[in-house]
């Protein structure tokens, strides 16, 4: 070899040896010609602990998703279709359940309105559940099986049970035909009706989507409100002012229920909530706007004036709706982003943890 090459290269032998330069050696437990740390044993120092003024050469790891996909597939169903279904079941579970109140009361008018507008709002929430499907045949297909465990399999059985007993409480009421029959048939879609209202919210909540599966506790109180304030906004719409009592109360205690139900899964799911708060999450505020002024507006100036009570009913409604999609809506975002399904899985893990070590929250 020639002897004037630079300094700084390796010497390299006809015999395949490295003979390496003094001043290019790599001594063991060394870093950047720096003196060893300790004396190099295993767990002389923590992991990831660092020297003042060591740069790390790694960044931190902040894990949120796999190559920025979310952890979650989206849920394939339709926002129109789903949202319609959860806003319409519970609009014909809860009217089902007034008409029933107010056929033993003696308010027929009432009670008829209540009969005829959860025949159409079940109608329309088969429609769409039949529609998000794609066709009949996976509705009925559905009825193969009991499983209990299974919200979807409850569901099919109770809108199966619910369906022909509503359909037949509205057509004895319009026609006047067959009246004990008919009395039968209201109470079984009264009877029903309350699980018609509220199993779409243990529907969604057994789903891995991050605001329903957290939220378990309160949708079903938050859509029982909801279906409650949308039944007695139909009440106001089509019942006289001196048979619309129990439709006013109804509505009252409904968006009670809803505002209440609403607040405790706001504060108690903390920033999983956060998309109820943003995009068209923010859907259930205004259905709480609008429901709250429905609601006063039909106590007050809906007992005297039937414009009022038109403008108060309508305004239930609308309400109503707006909370069910603003929950679609929020849901679907929470999947969408990992953040959601993540951290709320380290805070438990760190939980776990501390509990284990008996160290106090």
């Amino acid at each position: 070899m020639s002897e004037d090459r630079p300094a700084d290269q390796t010497d390299v032998r006809m015999d395949d040896d490295l003979a390496l330069r003094p001043e290019r050696e790599a001594t063991v437990g060394s870093a950047g010609g720096r003196e060893p740390r300790g004396d190099g044993r295993r767990g002389d120092r923590r992991r990831g602990e660092r020297r003042r003024g060591d740069r790390a050469m790694v960044p931190e790891a902040d894990f949120r998703s796999y190559y920025g996909l979310p952890v979650l597939n989206e849920p394939t169903w339709h926002d129109y279709d789903i949202a319609g279904y959860l806003f319409l079941g519970g609009l014909a579970g809860a009217s089902s359940i007034l008409a029933a109140a107010a056929g033993v009361t003696g308010r027929p008018r009432l009670a008829r309105a209540g009969k005829v507008g959860a025949l159409c709002a079940i109608g329309g929430s088969f429609y769409a559940l039949i529609h998000d499907l794609g066709k009949p045949s996976r509705f009925v297909n559905m009825l193969r099986v009991f499983k209990v465990t299974s919200p979807m399999s409850v569901g099919t059985w109770i809108l199966s049970a619910y369906g022909p007993q509503a359909g037949l409480a509205a057509v004895t009421a319009v026609t006047g035909r067959f009246p004990r029959l008919g009395r039968a048939a209201s109470a079984g879609a009264g009877l029903t009706g309350a699980a018609v209202a509220t199993y779409t919210a243990v529907l969604v909540a057994d789903t891995a989507v991050p605001l329903w599966h957290d939220g378990h506790r309160e949708l079903p109180l938050l859509f029982a409100g909801s279906a409650m304030a949308a039944a007695g906004g139909l009440g106001l719409l089509a019942a006289p002012l001196a048979e619309a009592g129990p439709a006013r109360g109804t509505a009252l205690l409904g968006t009670a229920l809803e505002a209440a139900a609403y607040l405790r899964m706001e504060r108690r799911l903390g920033p999983v909530a956060e998309p109820l708060r943003r995009g068209k999450g923010r859907l259930v505020r205004l259905g709480e706007g609008l429901s709250a002024a429905g609601a006063l507006l039909g106590a007050t100036a809906g007992r005297r004036s039937r414009a009022a009570a038109v403008a108060a009913g309508a305004a239930l409604l609308a309400g109503s709706a707006c909370t069910r999609f603003g929950v679609f809506h929020a849901g679907i975002a929470s999947a969408n982003d990992p953040a959601y399904t993540v951290e709320p899985q380290r805070a438990r893990l760190a939980a776990r943890e501390r509990q284990r070590n008996g160290v106090p929250e």
